[in-house]
Parts: C-alpha cells; structure tokens; sequence
C-alpha cells in the first residue's frame, strides 16, 4: 500500500481523534468520529498511538470501562467485503494484573436488526487472537481496507460466529483482550479488559443498550476461550454490575502446567503453546526474567522468531517441540519456584465456581488442550451447590473441528440466555457424537453461513 495512503489515513485518525479525546459537556458521552472514507484505510496499530495509547494521565483519571474515545468504523468479512451494520470502536480504560490503569480497544457492532425479545442483548466476543503483535488485533483486522495477512486467518474465520449472534438481533463487542502490549494467553489479563468493554458498549451511547439492565453474554474458543473463562470468575468481584446471565468457553486451557505437559514435544501445535510463554512474560516481569536466564540458547532464537508474529505463524512453526527441552533449568522448569506464583493465578478455578451459567465444550481428542483438565475444572466448579454448568464432549472431532460443530449449540444457548431463558440449575455434562446432530444446529449453522455470504452483496445485518 502506497505510503502516501498511509500519510493521509494518520493525518485524517490525527484530526478526527483530536475531536473524539476533547471532553464533553461530562466525562460521558464522548463525540464520535466518523469513519474513515473509502479508500483511505485504517492505520495498524503501531502507527495509531493516539487511540490505542492515549495519555497515560488521562487513563489513570479515568475509572474503569470509561470510554477516552469513540469512532465509527467500516467492517468486512476477509478485509474487502464490506458488512452492513452499525460499528463503533472504543478506546476505553481497563485494568493489567497488578491493579494499573490501561488503555484498551474493543469494537462495538449493532445490527439494523430489532432484538425479537424487544430488548436488545449483549454479546462479548473474544477472538483466538494467539498472537504477538498488536497489528494482529480484530479492532484492525476486521475493518474494511486493513493488510491482509494470511498469518491471521482465524479472527476472519471466527468472525462467522459473530454475524450469527447479530443475525439475531443482538449486540456484540469484541475486544482486544490481549491488551496493549498483545499478551497473548493471560487470562487474569484479557477477563479485566472483556468485562470492561462490557462496561464501555453498555455506557456507550449510539449503541442503544439499556446500561446495566442489558443481559451479557460472553462467547470464546481457544485462545478465546482464557479470556472469557477468566470474565466469568472474575466478574463477581471486578465487575459485580454487569448482568452477566451466560458464559460458553470451549477448547479451553485451563492450565498452563498441564498444557505444558500434555504438549510437550507431542503435538503440531506446541509453537503455540510456547508463544503463550511468551505472552505470559509479556505481562509478568517475573516471568520474563526467568526465561532471560534459562532458555537455551536455541530457546531464544525460538523466542526472537515468534516474537510479534499473529497466530499461523504462531500454530504452524515447530511442531512437536520439545517445550521443557528449551531451557537449561535444573529440573521442570514450570516447577520452578519463581513461576508457581504466576502459573497459580493463570490457573481457572481457584477463585471459585462462576455465578452465572456456564457452558463447556471440548473434543476427547483435543490434540491442542488436555480435555482431563475441563473435566478437573467441571468438576470444581461443581462443588458449589449453586453451581449452573453445562459441559459437552464432542467425540467425532478435534481441536479445530469442536469449535465448528458445536457453534450453533453454543449460539443457541447463548441465545436463550440473552432473551430471558433461564438456565436450569445444576451440573450436566454428556458426550456427543457430534454437537451437528443437535436439534437446530445444523439448520443455525447453514443459516449463519448463507447470510453471511448474503452480506457481501450489502444486504443488512
């Protein structure tokens, strides 16, 4: 793309953001920029520091899921087909593990489409990102005119899942849940930023929620799914306002020593296992001194590869690592004293059982995450005798198979819970062969696919 585009994409972010960071009448509601004309395309992220890092004084004054500054943008499916629906991106302030204020981005999509409940409900969305590099985020690559990068295909893959939730009728966010610095695989991290992008769509004006009476729903595989598990214990305390009424989390690390184990040296995707490490020592100083003093010197040349690389790169390179073998520590090394402080507040289930419903899907053949640990987690959860949690185990299927066949019974659960269904109390989990073979799904899912495809000829969403 000529440099000359890109010149006049930041001068014209320049001018429309010093309108959107200037303060209102109050803290709340900001302008709103418009989008940028076709065809200037978007600035990446590097090069957009005014919205995606604003001030740090103005974002410690700020209070969590306040936004800093609003703009509307045009989103396509694969970068080109354009999508016809009302989009809005936030930069608002959220919280990193040790208790500082961050800026975060999160982008907020409305259908022309009336809610059939009358009320409008809200979907977090949270993309498997499993990448390094914040050009990698879905508040980039799913504007219209942004680099195609075939290094990141699965945030337009997954962005199907999406059009279904808008197709009926309700609202979602999607944010950037690896925070500003794109770590990857923080769970404790990427809940505090998706709860307060729940709280920045729900205060967000144009959007037309109902504030704290909207019903939230939060949906994620994979890389996805650390985040949104993460929301879902989190939310009781960090975000006790938001009306949370459903979680679904599948293919799910709830881990990351197990992970280790279970991928080390055994799996085609241990590159991405490891470029989760790295992630993790993106967020926690502790972390990155110990792999500065005990990855092999081959373990580095490893990590200088991966390093800002989105998630092809990341899942494709150096299969069947030997993840252990990379450092020179005395022992395992996720055994190692200085990581159990950390490894503990990656690990889902010690804050206890989420108060709103669940639900959990994974294959028995995950060749990516160990299922026994979903089973330990269901397990824990369940001990709580107000526990709602609904686990599916889909036989015929892998890591990457789970997340499409069951898609439409996660959407339909999801579904209920935005329109007031209530889910039933208690434990349930059963094994499928195929989550296609649920009632409905097949039908939801041919459904989502075709008017999706219907969306690039403009029809509205």
């Amino acid at each position: 793309m000529a440099a000359s585009s890109f010149r006049m994409s930041l001068a014209l972010t320049a001018a429309t953001l010093a309108l959107a960071v200037c303060p209102a009448a109050g803290a709340d509601p900001v302008p709103v920029a418009p989008a940028l004309p076709f065809p200037i395309p978007p600035a990446p992220p590097y090069l957009d520091p005014a919205f995606y890092q604003p001030d740090s004084t103005r974002v410690a004054a700020a209070e969590p899921g306040e936004i800093l500054a609003a703009r509307q943008v045009n989103l396509a499916n694969f970068w080109l087909i354009p999508l016809n629906v009302n989009a809005w991106q936030l930069s608002y302030r959220s919280t990193n593990t040790r208790g500082e204020p961050i800026a975060a981005v999160a982008t907020v999509v409305v259908p022309h489409r009336q809610p059939p409940s009358g009320q409008r409900g809200l979907l977090s969305f949270q993309f498997a990102e499993d990448s390094l590099s914040i050009n990698c985020a879905p508040s980039y690559t799913l504007q219209m005119g942004s680099l195609p990068n075939p290094m990141n295909p699965v945030i337009s893959a997954e962005f199907v899942q999406v059009q279904a939730m808008l197709q009926l009728g309700h609202a979602v966010v999607m944010p950037d849940h690896q925070g500003p610095n794109a770590s990857y695989a923080v769970g404790p991290l990427g809940g505090r930023i998706t709860l307060d992008g729940i709280r920045a769509a729900e205060r967000f004006e144009p959007a037309g929620l109902p504030g704290t009476d909207t019903r939230v729903t939060m949906w994620g595989y994979s890389g996805g799914a650390i985040p949104t598990a993460h929301a879902a214990e989190l939310q009781p305390e960090y975000a006790p306002e938001v009306n949370l009424v459903g979680t679904a989390a599948g293919g799910l690390m709830t881990d990351v020593r197990a992970a280790i184990d279970y991928d080390n040296g055994t799996s085609l995707v241990d590159g991405l296992v490891y470029g989760g490490l790295l992630g993790v020592a993106r967020e926690y100083p502790e972390v990155d001194r110990f792999l500065d003093q005990h990855l092999t010197p081959r373990g580095k040349a490893i990590r200088l590869v991966h390093e800002n690389q989105c998630v092809a790169l990341q899942g494709a390179a150096f299969p069947f690592l030997n993840l252990k073998g990379l450092f020179d520590y005395p022992g395992d090394p996720m055994q190692a004293p200085d990581m159990q402080g950390v490894l503990d507040q990656l690990t889902l289930g010690h804050r206890g059982t989420p108060k709103s419903p669940v639900f959990l899907f994974e294959s028995p053949f995950d060749e990516a995450m160990p299922t026994n640990s979903v089973n330990n987690l269901y397990d824990t959860y369940c001990r709580d005798e107000n526990a709602r949690v609904y686990y599916t185990r889909d036989i015929f299927s892998e890591h990457v198979v789970a997340d499409i066949s069951t898609t439409g019974t996660a959407a339909m659960w999801l579904n209920d819970r935005l329109n007031g269904v209530e889910a039933p109390a208690g434990c349930h989990n059963r094994d499928v062969y195929t989550g296609l073979l649920d009632p409905g799904s097949i039908q939801f899912f041919a459904n989502a696919i075709g008017q999706t495809l219907a969306s690039a000829l403009g029809i509205p969403i």
